[in-house]
């Protein structure tokens, strides 16, 4: 194994240490003020990190962290007769989850929905047997640790039989969703990792350029996603943490896209 090392403030993979982690260094993420902190799996290991796995819904699965690594993702396992797609890696990995993943099947994809996503997936490859990892290829750039097993991908991507790689942009040019047909009871599923953010009224999402620093999308990239994604049949949106929204999906994220267009726009400036 290559050494490599961690940014401790969003968890990807570099292939070594730098002044300041470009992904965190942009105005989508923050460097800490006590400035750029590395770390290794041996050190999060050694930390007392661990990862398990739990069901979500009869084909998908949560992997999570002990205590939050980096940004503190779920990633998702999306199983299917035909392979298991493993969505925004986790940025950790070692043998026990390693295993514990290869009993639920054989994950014969990864990819993330964004670089803030990307975790520790060259590691994650390498302990899954080399498995392709794919990368839109409008974010391409933002990988900060290269490997053969990495593969580049636009538009949208059939990644195994009914589950495509969708890349609508917004929060990155290459910010991608997964839809799973057979999901919800085949009511079809989303995952959004931060394409869109189910919020906690579990009834409305959000489209914002960063979360952490509040900047929001404009009205015309926010039609754009959800015209993009409305060619879709989907019943509930996973977001990239235990953020849910259970039903009639689809429907919100065009009543919420609505309503952040129209409050960007001004429409509501009178209610301020």
């Amino acid at each position: 194994m290559d050494e490599f090392v961690i940014c401790a403030t969003c968890a990807v993979e570099h292939s070594e240490r730098v002044d300041v982690c470009a992904i965190c260094a942009d105005e989508r993420q923050y460097v800490p003020e006590d400035g750029q902190q590395w770390t290794t799996l041996d050190e999060l290991v050694a930390g007392g990190v661990t990862a398990s796995i739990r069901e979500f819904e009869p084909g998908l699965f949560g992997l999570t962290t002990s205590e939050a690594v980096g940004i503190g993702q779920t990633s998702k396992l999306v199983r299917t007769p035909e392979g298991m797609l493993l969505w925004d890696p986790l940025g950790f990995v070692d043998d026990d989850i390693a295993a514990r993943v290869r009993e639920l099947g054989e994950v014969t994809a990864i990819a993330a929905s964004h670089p803030h996503m990307f975790g520790v997936q060259v590691e994650w490859s390498r302990a899954l047997g080399g498995v392709p990892i794919y990368v839109a290829e409008a974010d391409r750039e933002w990988v900060q640790r290269a490997d053969a097993a990495i593969q580049t991908w636009a538009d949208d991507l059939e990644i195994l039989p009914g589950v495509t790689l969708t890349q609508p942009g917004g929060h990155f040019p290459g910010s991608a969703a997964v839809h799973w047909a057979a999901g919800a009871g085949g009511g079809g599923v989303l995952l959004s990792g931060d394409t869109l953010f189910p919020n906690p009224d579990r009834s409305s999402v959000s489209f914002m350029r960063s979360y952490p620093n509040r900047i929001p999308l404009s009205a015309a990239v926010v039609d754009r996603i959800a015209r993009h994604l409305d060619r879709f049949d989907y019943e509930r949106v996973y977001g990239n943490f235990d953020n849910v929204i259970p039903a009639d999906a689809r429907a919100i994220v065009r009543h919420s896209a609505d309503r952040h267009m129209a409050w960007v726009r001004g429409d509501f400036d009178h209610l301020t």
